[in-house]
C-alpha cells in the first residue's frame, strides 16, 4: 500500500471539515427553510455557510500540523 492511501483525506479525522460543514449547514438550512416556508433559498444558504465553515476548519487543522 502506498503512502497516499494510508494518509489520504478522511483517515484519522483529517480532511473531514468540509463534509461535516456541509452536513451541518444543510441540516440548519432545511430547518430554517421549513420554518420560513422558503426551503430552496435556505437550503442553498445553509450549504454555502457549511462549506465556508468546513473550509475554515480544515485550514486551521492544517496550520496546527
Amino acid at each position: 500500500m502506498n503512502q497516499e492511501q494510508e494518509t489520504g483525506p478522511g483517515k484519522n479525522g483529517k480532511g473531514t471539515g468540509i463534509g461535516v460543514g456541509i452536513a451541518l449547514g444543510l441540516s440548519v438550512g432545511v430547518a430554517v427553510g421549513i420554518a420560513a416556508d422558503n426551503l430552496a433559498l435556505w437550503l442553498a444558504v445553509g450549504l454555502a455557510i457549511g462549506m465556508a465553515f468546513g473550509a475554515i476548519f480544515d485550514s486551521r487543522q492544517k496550520k496546527r500540523e
